[in-house]
């Protein structure tokens, strides 16, 4: 390695040593930028240590649990892996991932890099990442205020995926625009797919990125939806359709709240709850298969595979069973009303919409969601919560759906967990996960709490929410 490089690997390992000792985070983006203004090809040079493979994860959904599969499944065979486990996805969280684990002379011991990129970052991270494989999820609308419409994400990934010609991509050829991709772009590919109906009406909602064929631009028609503008398609006019893909899922069971499946000759009995993550397994596996490594005992480890990844946790609280979801996007959000729809039983909701700029500072996309499913979910109450909470309750008294709003997460909690129906959903978008896991995990660990709180005042939804937004 050169000097130059080895000294920016020190200097950023100092400044996460720093960070974390005053305590003013967990120091996973800022070394990164450190180590890049010091040697700005250092992701290039720490890049090139790694001996054998590097994967990369994009797309709209299902990044951070894909990537995680991925490494599992490598890890399960012996292999060392980089990873940026924490979702730190653009330029300088990708480079902290690699300079942070590096020894003390700054040499990365590891066989294989499984590294989930943002869409918008693609075109400057792939060129120096030089990826064996870039595995494509789906492309749909999220965080307008920074992505824009969906054909810029398009136009993003198509030249990041161009500057890497011998990247072989692994696409969900179920997504038309992740398709188009693979076929203009030039680079060799590999398609997955479900090609069984699977998605209710719950699930598969009305929001369509795109329906019209990207060859001659007529109107195509579906033999059905999975969701959003997946499904298996075909052009009337000139014959451009979804392909057989090379991996697909089918045999697919729900029973006892999970679902069952084979991919080609494996059959899996994973604890998958929604059928996204279906997609997820399927679109990891591909990769895996693609690249030849980690499929040997992927069986074993799927079926061991925690899917919640800190975005799907169950807790127990005063006796009562709290989930936790993220949903961050309408295609997310969706998903998470058709898995409260799916349990039957009496339940209390609570939803949390922030607006920072992690979550994206135009909540419009409230619209596109379904919500009048929820009207018939059972629930005994819905609270909404958040910075956008008054938003969220005009979006749902749109829908004739009934609901408070609280500024005090942890008395709402407490107050439905001891005085609700002791089934009780909380979904919240990105600013609000970590937190709100940690605030369930110390309830957890306390049954003796004191949940008086100092706020915790609970409005009803007819005050404040005319204009839709916060007082």
């Amino acid at each position: 390695m050169r000097l130059r490089s080895k000294f920016a690997v020190k200097c950023a390992k100092a400044t996460s040593s720093l960070i974390k000792k005053l305590n003013r985070g967990s120091g996973v983006t800022l070394p990164g930028y450190v180590a890049r203004l010091i040697d700005p090809n250092i992701l290039r040079e720490m890049a090139s240590q790694v001996r054998e493979k590097t994967i990369v994860t994009m797309g709209t959904n299902g990044k951070t649990t894909t990537n995680a599969i991925l490494s599992r499944a490598l890890e399960s065979e012996g292999k060392k892996v980089i990873i940026n486990r924490t979702g730190a996805n653009m330029l300088n969280g990708i480079i902290s991932a690699f300079v942070l684990e590096t020894d003390k002379k700054g040499n990365l011991d590891a066989d294989y890099a499984c590294i989930e990129v943002d869409e918008i970052a693609s075109v400057g991270v792939l060129p120096k990442l030089l990826p064996d494989c870039a595995l494509l999820t789906n492309i749909s609308r999220d965080q307008l205020d920074r992505f824009g419409e969906v054909d810029i994400t398009y136009n993003k990934l198509m030249n990041a995926v161009k500057s890497v010609p011998e990247t072989t991509l692994v696409i969900n050829c179920d997504d038309i625009l992740s398709y188009s991709l693979a076929e203009n772009s030039g680079n060799p590919y590999v398609t997955y797919g479900i090609s069984e109906q699977i998605f209710d009406d719950r699930s598969r909602s009305e929001i369509r990125e795109s329906i019209f064929c990207r060859k001659c631009g007529k109107k195509l028609e579906y033999e059905f939806f999975h969701y959003g503008q997946l499904g298996i398609y075909h052009c009337p006019n000139c014959g451009w359709k979804r392909p057989d893909p090379d991996y697909t899922a089918e045999h697919i069971q729900f029973s006892d709240e999970f679902y069952s499946f084979d991919i080609n000759e494996l059959h899996l009995d994973p604890a998958v709850r929604t059928p996204y993550n279906i997609y997820n397994t399927l679109a990891a596996y591909t990769a895996l298969r693609t690249l030849g490594a980690g499929f040997a005992g992927f069986k074993q480890m799927i079926e061991a595979f925690d899917y919640g990844n800190n975005r799907e946790s169950i807790f127990q609280i005063e006796g009562a069973r709290v989930q936790l979801h993220l949903a961050k996007n309408p295609i997310g959000f969706q998903q998470k009303v058709s898995l409260v729809l799916k349990d039957p039983k009496p339940k209390d909701i609570i939803i949390q919409i922030n607006d920072t700029y992690q979550d994206g500072e135009d909540i419009s996309w409230l619209w596109d969601v379904d919500f009048q499913y929820l009207a018939d979910s059972n629930a005994g109450r819905i609270i909404t919560a958040g910075t956008r909470r008054h938003d969220m309750g005009l979006r749902l008294k749109y829908e004739d759906i009934p609901c408070d709003s609280t500024t005090d997460m942890k008395t709402a909690v407490l107050d439905c967990a001891r005085n609700g129906t002791k089934n009780l959903y909380v979904i919240v978008n990105y600013s609000g996960l970590y937190c709100t896991n940690h605030l369930l995990s110390e309830l957890e660990k306390s049954e003796n709490v004191d949940g008086s709180g100092n706020g915790g005042q609970v409005e009803t939804n007819t005050r404040g929410m005319e204009g839709g937004t916060e007082e």
